[in-house]
């Protein structure tokens, strides 16, 4: 069960508790036909409510504390992971994280945004905000990847790369521009997932691939709803109003042909079942290497040049 309820999601919720309470009791009283009767409007409501979400829910539910974040998708997708540190120039941010890691049994190197749980570890990870040297490391991995021929899988899960003044003086701007210029010209294959927020140019730093996919309950934009309200209307209270305009949800922008595949979820969200929302993902992302498997590197990059240039063409 979730620790932490959605406003949208307690009807479900209180009679989901419900069922749990009624379920302690039935040896003492004949209830089971109540409880059925209970489970099924459950699922009618669970049915119901999250297959008529605004964009502006997705982005809670992309923004829910209890989701599963990188980490948590490389435990229950991969074995063998080695976690690698570092960018060899600065320092080692803890909101990217990466290394090498088996995917039902091919070696890939993935690297992914990280938030924290609690205070203590959101300070720890700066609440999936990187510095430049985040975006360098990644980068360092990324070329170590394709040094020992391996495909590259990021993960992406950010409210944006941090935007604090020492991160301007060692070159936040650089470090995300350089990112996606050398991702075009990797030789091996990329994969792009968006597993909760992708705003920015923070997500764009590590978001440049031969395929881009979202989960079901994620949003991708260049501004966050809250921001893009107080840009239009002054005020933060137009957040729903803002979402609904910015079209940031998965099937927007496959639709926009931004993103190539959208990774369904768990019914209720990836938060309610961590193993099976992994699960969902691995079996997408083992489908999407055998389709890129066999391309030579100069296609690939020829490919990924063409993907991203043709984004935003239009004629009148």
């Amino acid at each position: 069960m979730a620790k932490t309820v959605l406003d949208f999601e307690r009807p479900i919720v209180e009679l989901e508790q419900k069922i749990e309470e009624m379920r302690r009791v039935v040896d003492e009283l004949d209830i089971a036909p109540e409880i059925d009767a209970l489970e099924r409007k459950v699922d009618d409501l669970r049915s119901s409510v999250y297959t008529n979400l605004t964009r502006w829910q997705k982005v809670q539910l992309a923004r829910h504390p209890d989701r599963p974040y990188t980490l948590d998708y490389i435990r229950h997708m991969t074995t063998d992971f080695a976690e690698l540190h570092g960018d060899r120039r600065h320092g080692d941010d803890h909101a990217i994280v990466g290394g090498f890691a088996r995917l039902d049994g091919q070696s890939v190197m993935i690297i992914g945004q990280q938030k924290g749980r609690d205070t203590k570890s959101n300070l720890f990870r700066n609440f999936g905000m990187a510095n430049p040297e985040g975006y360098r490391k990644a980068l360092r991995l990324m070329q170590l990847a394709a040094k020992f021929d391996r495909p590259v899988l990021t993960l992406i899960d950010t409210p944006g790369a941090y935007p604090g003044i020492e991160a301007e003086e060692r070159g936040q701007a650089e470090a995300i521009a350089r990112n996606l210029f050398e991702m075009t010209r990797l030789p091996v294959p990329i994969i792009v997932t968006i597993i909760g927020e992708g705003a920015s140019g923070g997500a764009l730093g590590i978001g440049v691939g031969d395929r881009v996919l979202m989960l079901e309950n994620t949003w991708y934009n260049v501004i966050s709803p809250e921001s893009c309200s107080s840009i239009l209307w002054r005020s933060w209270e137009y957040k729903e109003q803002a979402a609904e305009a910015l079209k940031l949800t998965a099937p927007d922008l496959l639709e926009q042909k931004l993103i190539d595949r959208i990774v369904p979820e768990p019914l209720g969200g990836a938060h309610r079942n961590h193993a099976h929302a992994a699960h969902l993902l691995k079996e997408t992302l083992i489908d999407e290497l055998k389709q890129l498997r066999g391309i030579k590197p100069e296609q690939l990059r020829r490919n990924r040049i063409r993907k991203f240039g043709s984004m935003g063409e239009f004629s009148t």
